[in-house]
């Protein structure tokens, strides 16, 4: 009963190490351009590097250093160089110094050298300005103190496009004048004349009777606001009336708008 309840143990259970789990890395990014670049590499910078010295071929046996071999050596000697003491070993000697005497060898002048020289005109030296006290010189025709431009064909003569701004401005100037003249035409005064005076002076008077006559019709006790309206209304139009009549009456010169 009691080996079906409780299993056999042993000590070595306990002993033996469980084996872990191995986590596996995944592979490392190669690019598959890296035997390109690294061809490219060796072409370009390693074709030329060296261990140690470049490799030459080894000298000749009978080609060894010899002493003195590295200093430098003076041209040698040639026949027409002079020794120390200053004699000639030259075979050939040079020609003797001519005599005072002597005539020196010049071209033969020709009869028509003599004629060329005769009328050939004399050269005349480049005319130049200084222009400063250290002696700094310019050509005079670059300088612009010769008058060269007054001698242009076109010299002194307005150009095509100030002529045509000219009209321009002209053109401009007339028609803002005539814009002003039908200005002042519209709104110039004429005079009126004395008889048209003394009518205008007579249909006043007619009119300030006729208001006059509507006021004095005005009936006497005015308690309403209406009636009082209409009575201020009639004097300030007799008033003005007869403002106009005594401006009338006492200038006989008056100038009026043209309708």
């Amino acid at each position: 009963m009691s080996k079906q309840l409780f299993p056999q143990e042993s000590v070595y259970d306990y002993l033996v190490p469980e084996e872990a789990d191995e986590v596996k890395k995944p592979p490392r990014y190669v690019s598959k351009f890296r035997p390109a670049v690294v061809l490219e590499n060796k072409l370009s910078k390693d074709s030329k590097r060296t261990m140690g010295p470049a490799k030459i071929g080894a000298p000749a046996p009978d080609k060894y250093l010899k002493k003195h071999s590295k200093e430098p050596k003076l041209p040698e000697k040639t026949e027409c160089t002079k020794n120390i003491c200053g004699a000639c070993t030259c075979t050939e000697r040079k020609p003797p110094v001519p005599a005072r005497t002597d005539n020196p060898l010049v071209r033969i002048h020709t009869e028509r050298d003599f004629e060329k020289a005769t009328v050939a005109v004399p050269m005349k030296p480049t005319p130049t300005s200084v222009d400063v006290s250290t002696g700094h010189k310019q050509l005079l025709e670059n300088s612009g103190l010769v008058p060269k431009y007054i001698f242009k064909k076109d010299f002194g003569q307005i150009p095509e496009y100030l002529q045509q701004r000219r009209k321009e401005e002209q053109r401009a100037q007339e028609e803002c004048e005539r814009l002003m003249e039908e200005q002042r035409e519209q709104v110039a005064l004429q005079h009126l004349s004395d008889k048209k005076r003394q009518e205008l002076v007579e249909e006043l008077k007619k009119k300030w009777d006729e208001v006059h006559g509507v006021y004095q019709k005005l009936p006497f006790i005015i308690d309403t606001l209406t009636m009082k309206t209409r009575k201020t209304e009639l004097e300030e139009e007799l008033s003005e009336l007869q403002k106009d009549i005594q401006h009338f009456e006492r200038f006989k010169i008056i100038y009026t708008a043209k309708d």
